[in-house]
């Protein structure tokens, strides 16, 4: 089988499918449609969506778990899955260490031995010296050494996160597989070790892929975001293009908060200006952001205008306001956060979430213009 060329790519999956049949109706679903990125070396790569978007089934047909219906996958230039060509490497022959959401540490084992297991029996195994160097060496990398001659059950769940990522590491992997290792813990806890997961993921230099529905750990932790829906990808990018350009209404509503507002095309960019207005229920609304249409643009088309809370401004109506994107409105809710005022405000029948000033001086049943700036407005297609 001849080999990619794209070798500064630790991971390409090109055309992956995998469906499941129901026993009780015999109904098909297809979980995974038409799948195909590549994960360059050395990058913190997420599989992102909601519960049954085939991120994890995904992540497991890497993994060697579940077995794909069509489609390839290729690791460091070799492939290791081809449905064409009857090829299946088993997964402990794969270059790959996995951190399931269980952690998965023994607990009838101490945290020296639940660490040492890949280097007694994995793919490559040391003298006991040579083990109990390197086992020691990594729990004081992750802050346990301390705990070596401790049992697993007495960890807290921060710190079997911790070995369950260092026994994963002393497999010295190619690939890191990570499924959702954060969702068992506390909002603070997980804050916390997602800042020394992604830290550990750079000093160790190792390609990661994360599995997470937690849209804050994606953009917080990422070099390459992929946004899934419905087993197909919705949009790979960046954190920064993920959340200020979205491609599609699900990606936009999904990742972070987001006024969708419905509209049509009223004049499409042209070759100099890259500025999209939409006439909606608000007024003609001028988009300096917009994605690829899937066909040339026509004056008339339905799109969505897609602009997020902090990038509307709510300033008093007696203002003297200029420029586009300016509408009259009226507050409607207002909550104070310390930092900031989160509104509710009405623009006719339009109903619209942004920020003010923390201190900015106005209160429900207040008249008052919105501003929503071009720069971060985005048209969408659909």
């Amino acid at each position: 089988m001849q080999k990619l060329v794209a070798t500064d790519h630790s991971v390409q999956i090109s055309g992956l499918q995998k469906q499941f049949t129901r026993h009780d109706s015999g109904e098909v679903n297809r979980v995974i449609d038409d799948v195909s990125f590549a994960v360059p070396k050395n990058s913190f790569f997420t599989l992102l969506g909601p519960s049954g978007c085939g991120k994890t089934t995904t992540l497991r047909c890497l993994a060697g778990l579940e077995t794909a219906d069509r489609g390839e996958i290729w690791m460091n230039g070799q492939a290791v899955f081809s449905a064409a060509a009857g090829r299946d490497v088993p997964p402990d022959s794969r270059p790959i260490a996995m951190v399931p959401q269980s952690y998965g540490i023994w607990p009838h084992m101490k945290v020296f031995d639940n660490a040492a297991f890949p280097l007694r029996y994995g793919r490559k195994t040391y003298p006991r010296p040579e083990t109990q160097r390197r086992v020691l060496t990594m729990l004081e990398q992750v802050g346990l050494s301390e705990y070596a001659d401790r049992w697993s059950t007495q960890l807290s769940g921060g710190q079997q996160q911790r070995l369950a990522l260092a026994r994963a590491l002393l497999c010295e992997p190619e690939v890191l597989l990570l499924d959702e290792p954060l969702s068992n813990l506390d909002a603070k806890l997980r804050s916390q070790l997602r800042t020394e997961l992604r830290s550990f993921q750079q000093k160790f230099g190792v390609t990661t892929i994360y599995v997470t529905h937690d849209q804050g750990e994606a953009l917080a932790m990422s070099d390459t975001i992929v946004v899934m829906n419905r087993g197909r990808i919705e949009q790979i990018g960046s954190p920064s293009e993920i959340y200020d350009s979205p491609a599609t209404r699900f990606v936009a509503d999904f990742v972070g908060s987001a006024n969708l507002i419905p509209g049509v095309l009223d004049r499409p960019a042209g070759s100099r200006d890259r500025v999209v207005d939409a006439k909606t229920t608000l007024g003609v609304v001028r988009c300096e952001r917009f994605t690829t249409p899937p066909a040339p643009p026509t004056a008339g088309q339905e799109i969505f205008v897609c602009v997020r809370p902090e990038n509307i401004r709510v300033i008093t109506a007696s203002r003297e306001a200029e420029g586009p994107n300016r509408f009259p409105g009226r507050i409607m809710t207002a909550e104070y956060l310390g930092d900031r005022q989160e509104m509710v405000v009405t623009v006719g029948d339009v109903t619209l979430r942004a920020h003010a000033d923390a201190h900015f001086d106005a209160h429900p049943g207040d008249d008052v213009t919105v501003v929503l700036d071009p720069a971060w407005t985005v048209a969408l297609w659909s």
